[in-house]
């Protein structure tokens, strides 16, 4: 397979909302659900989200567990995984947690739209961008590149349009959630899988492996695609 092996993880409510109508990345996870979040981070070889989360949540997307981050240096690997960023317009903030927290390899795909300054800008501060002169990050190519630079095993943190365009293309081979017990509402708050939707008849099919009944409430689901 010449891209990684690519799933997405997420918590969402049990309407299935990602976030508040806010917008300012709510707390859903329950703590048994972060180690879990952390354990598969620290497993993979990288982490990716699309542009909203990147510019507006300023994700860290490292590994918090001092024992996980040692586990990977003994396996030869750096403490936290390559961060991925894809935006269309990379207007990061360059005091952003996402390029600072770490110590990280960070990566970030892009478009022309993106000015020559904040590109200089950018990798003078050791992040690698990928610039493609087109509307919108060609996310097949982004993925070779991603093996090609050693990410073998990708998590996507999101958000909600990143993750229906990656499973329109159908390029994730798993889906792990955890359903909370609580409800958001809102018909703006951004759900698993936004983006323009399917037809019924163009619909993704899951395959579900795996159902654990929680004892905060919650519920874990694993899925293959």
């Amino acid at each position: 397979m010449n891209r990684p092996y690519i799933f997405i993880n997420i918590a969402m409510t049990a309407d299935g909302k990602i976030d508040t109508f806010e917008r300012k990345g709510s707390a859903i996870s329950s703590k048994r659900d972060k180690e879990r979040v952390d354990q598969l981070r620290a497993a993979a070889d990288g982490i990716l989200v699309g542009g909203r989360t990147l510019l507006e949540e300023q994700p860290r997307l490292t590994v918090k567990s001092e024992a996980l981050r040692e586990g990977r240096i003994q396996r030869g690997l750096s403490p936290n995984p390559v961060k991925v960023g894809v935006a269309t317009v990379a207007d990061i903030p360059l005091d952003s947690e996402f390029i600072k927290a770490g110590p990280a390899r960070v990566v970030i795909f892009t478009t022309s739209q993106t000015s020559i300054k904040q590109l200089d800008s950018l990798r003078a501060l050791g992040v690698e961008v990928f610039v493609e002169d087109v509307p919108r990050v060609d996310l097949n190519k982004m993925m070779i590149t991603l093996k090609k630079i050693g990410v073998d095993h990708l998590m996507v943190e999101g958000g909600g349009r990143m993750n229906f365009e990656l499973m329109r293309l159908g390029l994730v081979d798993e889906l792990t959630l955890y359903v909370a017990p609580m409800i958001f509402g809102g018909a703006n708050a951004p759900t698993l899988a936004d983006g323009l939707g399917l037809t019924r008849a163009a619909a993704i099919e899951l395959k579900l492996i795996e159902v654990e009944k929680w004892e905060d409430g919650g519920v874990f689901l694993r899925y293959k695609l």
